[in-house]
């Protein structure tokens, strides 16, 4: 049974340089053709579905305003119904939390934000081409507590000059603003974005890897030490505040997606929306199949895969529950790959639990290859 939605809403004000998400900026003439299109894609639900999570990303869902947020909901609840007790996220650009758009929002049932702050210092987000500034940032947050809203920050830490000095203070200004939720980010440098074109003709340059892993270390130290739990590589919350949304992904459970670039998965099989949002638009309104990859995976795929995201959580895989999901021994199916890495003291067994170190959080992107090949 599906309980878990993502809706993505491809709009943005303008692109970041560091940005390769599925967006369009500037092209709010697509708007009225999105939501024809969309609504049409929800009808692939037969039966309306009761959720326990819906997540609206982007692109900016914040962009739509405040009536076109309530036209979004407007359509996509005839088919996706949130429980009462349902987390139900938006994500949202500092400049766009007006009162108008907290009170659209909280008529239309948001209990979350994710807020695309990336940081509270004005040179970081100059350079991180962002359009608002730090004051942006904090009233946001302080107009989204005062109303209610749980609140998740993103923090971005690697940005072109970006000090280590500088990300402390960015997370001391997150704790200090009284957010439940931090998403620490490190600056990927992407084919096709402008910074790496910048970067490519000697414009820009990243960040040393020891600065980028003694920040990293910084988020960890510094939010743990607020009392926030640490409880996946990039994400930090208070207790009981953690992303029930994005749990779902980590325990592999199906869901829903719908929107360009949007992948709905149902346990073995992910289907990945066209990434292009006219061709996307085009192809519903058409009545085409406007679906771009199709992974379908074998058993053993979607057990490896598992693994993988599961070890990004700090509590690890249980080999008991992960044997009952997957039908896969642990040992069996990634033996020497986990022997490997707890001689290098980057993962560890405590008790039926297989989790990375610290050492191993650090370097986990480049584990991953280990059990995927």
């Amino acid at each position: 049974m599906i309980r878990h939605a993502y809706v993505h809403v491809p709009f943005c004000r303008h692109r970041c340089g560091y940005c390769d998400f599925t967006l369009v900026a500037g092209r709010d003439d697509l708007i009225e053709r999105y939501l024809d299109a969309v609504r049409r894609e929800f009808g692939r639900v037969t039966e309306p579905l009761r959720l326990d999570t819906l997540y609206l990303g982007g692109g900016t869902p914040s962009h739509l305003g405040p009536e076109g947020l309530r036209r979004l909901f407007g359509l996509l609840l005839e088919r996706l119904q949130p429980e009462p007790s349902a987390e139900v996220s938006l994500e949202a650009n500092p400049l766009d939390v007006t009162p108008e758009f907290i009170a659209a929002a909280a008529e239309c049932g948001v209990t979350r934000v994710s807020l695309g702050g990336q940081s509270l210092d004005a040179s970081t987000l100059a350079a991180l081409d962002r359009d608002h500034g730090p004051g942006d940032v904090r009233l946001a947050v302080e107009r989204l507590l005062s109303a209610g809203f749980e609140v998740s920050l993103d923090l971005m830490t690697a940005a072109p000059g970006q000090s280590l000095a500088a990300v402390e203070a960015d997370l001391a200004a997150a704790i200090a603003l009284g957010v439940q939720h931090v998403s620490v980010y490190c600056l990927t440098w992407e084919q096709g974005t402008a910074f790496q074109s910048r970067r490519q003709k000697g414009l820009l340059q990243p960040a040393e890897e020891s600065l980028e892993r003694a920040m990293f270390e910084a988020a960890i130290d510094g939010l743990t030490a607020a009392g926030f739990e640490h409880y996946e590589v990039s994400n930090f919350a208070r207790p009981g505040h953690r992303c029930r949304h994005n749990e779902a992904y980590w325990d592999c459970r199906p869901w829903e997606a719908f929107g360009p670039g949007a992948a709905r998965f149902d346990g073995l099989t992910r289907i990945t929306n066209h990434r292009s949002t006219t061709t996307w638009i085009n192809r519903v309104l058409s009545g085409a199949d406007a679906s771009g990859d199709v992974d379908a995976m074998t058993a053993e795929a979607a057990a490896r895969e598992r693994l993988v995201v599961g070890l990004r959580r700090r509590a690890g895989v249980d080999r008991d529950a992960f044997r009952a999901a997957s039908g896969y021994d642990l040992d069996q199916l990634a033996g020497p790959a986990i022997a490997r890495w707890i001689v290098a003291g980057l993962a560890e067994r405590d008790g039926p639990a297989l989790r990375l170190t610290r050492a191993g959080l650090l370097v986990s992107d480049a584990l991953w290859a280990d059990v995927l090949a």
